[in-house]
């Protein structure tokens, strides 16, 4: 056998290590410690999924309207036809909330609260429903999308706090 040792091309930024055979019974084993040091990049977005993945239950009502975006768009794409799906759910809570006020009538914040939540619903059904038929971005259901998702987002603590 050859004692020669033999060269070899690596690119750049790779480390190669070459551990030599052990010889013998008792030769030591060989520790190679190789430091990672992590990109900038890496940093800056491990930093960011920490902060995220915190603030995660605070940040539904923005996964839920930026998931509602993205599958209005895809929907508008595929066939804009299916707009009229979501159109029957825009008078579902208008008749829920009639329901609820025959079988168990209300009145006070309990009143508020449900018409609230039945405006709330029905607008996020009209805005679906008008996103899948024209697209997210005609006209002005880009800032309807905003306005909703920053009044649920300013409500949401304070509807999580108050129960």
């Amino acid at each position: 056998m050859n004692s020669r040792t033999r060269t070899s091309k690596a690119a750049a930024g790779v480390h190669t290590v070459r551990i030599p055979r052990r010889r013998g019974r008792r030769g030591q084993p060989f520790i190679v410690v190789i430091p990672e040091h992590p990109t900038v990049t890496r940093v800056a977005l491990g930093t960011v999924g920490r902060a995220l993945w915190k603030a995660r239950t605070s940040l539904y009502p923005t996964a839920l309207a930026v998931l509602g975006f993205v599958l209005a768009a895809v929907r508008h794409v595929l066939a804009w036809w299916s707009c009229f799906l979501p159109a029957t759910a825009v008078v579902a809570p208008v008749a829920w909330l009639a329901v609820m006020q025959r079988s168990n009538p209300a009145c006070g914040s309990s009143l508020a609260w449900r018409i609230g939540l039945t405006s709330a619903t029905s607008l996020a059904a009209s805005w679906l429903t008008t996103a899948v038929a024209f697209g997210p971005t005609a006209g002005p259901l880009e800032l309807l999308w905003l306005l909703a998702l920053l009044g649920t987002q300013i409500a949401w603590p304070i509807v999580r706090r108050t129960y």
